[in-house]
């Protein structure tokens, strides 16, 4: 069956940077149409953070761009999120969803706090 399982979040400096992994079995990426992050603050909605595709396209939530890069490594199987100059307003569960077909399946979920 397809699992997700997200990695890296912690607790990071504002200005800091922070990798998220987001490891995907029971599945390869190039069969997956998209994959990505979202993320979702104490009492707000979840929303986009950065997705990629399996053609290798990307997308961006506006809050993260110049900031954030999505990347795939599909021998590792493995979605990534490079965080750079991380805000308190990014302190968020970061979670990994990926679209196959007409299924989406959705990881348990990552911590990052950015706090000084």
């Amino acid at each position: 069956q397809v699992q997700l399982v997200e990695s890296g979040g912690g607790l990071v400096q504002p200005g800091g940077s922070l990798r998220l992994s987001c490891a995907a079995s029971g599945i390869t990426l190039n069969s997956i149409y998209v994959i990505g992050w979202y993320r979702q603050a104490p009492g707000k909605q979840r929303e986009l953070v950065a997705v990629i595709t399996v053609g290798g396209s990307t997308n961006y939530a506006d809050s993260v761009k110049g900031r954030f890069t999505i990347s795939r490594d599909t021998a590792k199987n493995t979605v990534y999120l490079e965080m750079n100059s991380l805000k308190a307003e990014d302190t968020a569960v970061y979670s990994c969803n990926a679209r196959v077909g007409s299924r989406q399946f959705w990881g348990q979920g990552t911590q990052v706090t950015v706090s000084s």
